[in-house]
């Protein structure tokens, strides 16, 4: 492939991924404008819903002796497996946490924000029980951590080591798509101050759009 071919594909590759993120953007916009369409309302970080909502939901959900009647026997007697999870994945969540605290600010990247991936809010829907609620909170938990530890490795991967596999890769991160292909020795470093570069500019922009601090 001669230089300029690769060139060429790599910055049809940034600008698909420009319109990707800007059409996920759109679709968050969306997602919000229509919250009033699907009878709740987020103000503070805090859902409301109307109050009709709330009496239907209270009345669809089922009673604790009722949902262990109807539970299957394996669905509980796996729970304390389940459940024995917390401790690691409560490890991971506060050892990823103090990396990037630590290592971010020394590789000029921006931190990633916690809040934007565990999110925990399905306990407050009225049709769940005491028990759909715990397991709901654990869920969101379990899944918010690992979506923020897949983020915060990505863009350390990105820093250090922005080299595809030579083999394909299911359920790779949106930041894979701009490694190096494999084998490519020539313009590695090269890229690598690129990429390392992007991620200095992502890190700029994130502290311009919080502002001055106090």
């Amino acid at each position: 492939m001669k230089p300029q071919e690769s060139a060429d594909g790599k910055e049809r590759i940034r600008q698909i991924l420009a319109r990707m993120s800007a059409l996920e953007k759109q679709l968050e916009d969306e997602l919000h404008r229509r919250e009033g369409e699907v009878l709740y309302q987020i103000s503070n970080r805090k859902i409301h819903f109307q109050e009709e909502v709330r009496q239907a939901h209270k009345r669809l959900r089922f009673g604790l002796s009722r949902w262990l009647r109807q539970s299957r026997p394996g669905n509980v007697a796996s729970a304390p497996v389940i459940y024995s999870l917390i401790v690691p994945i409560a490890f991971l969540d506060l050892a990823i946490t103090v990396y990037q605290l630590i290592c971010f600010p020394l590789y000029r990247m921006p931190k990633v924000d916690r809040r934007r991936f565990v999110i925990v809010d399905r306990h407050h829907l009225a049709y769940l029980n005491g028990i759909e609620k715990l397991n709901c909170v654990y869920c969101g938990y379990a899944t918010g951590v690992f979506a923020y530890a897949r983020e915060i490795t990505a863009r350390t991967e990105q820093y250090w080591c922005p080299i595809k596999h030579a083999r394909k890769t299911l359920g790779v991160h949106s930041r894979y798509a701009t490694f190096l292909e494999y084998g490519n020795a020539a313009d590695f470093h090269t890229h690598q101050e690129r990429l390392r570069a992007e991620l200095e500019r992502e890190r700029q922009a994130a502290s311009a759009a919080a502002g001055p601090t106090a």
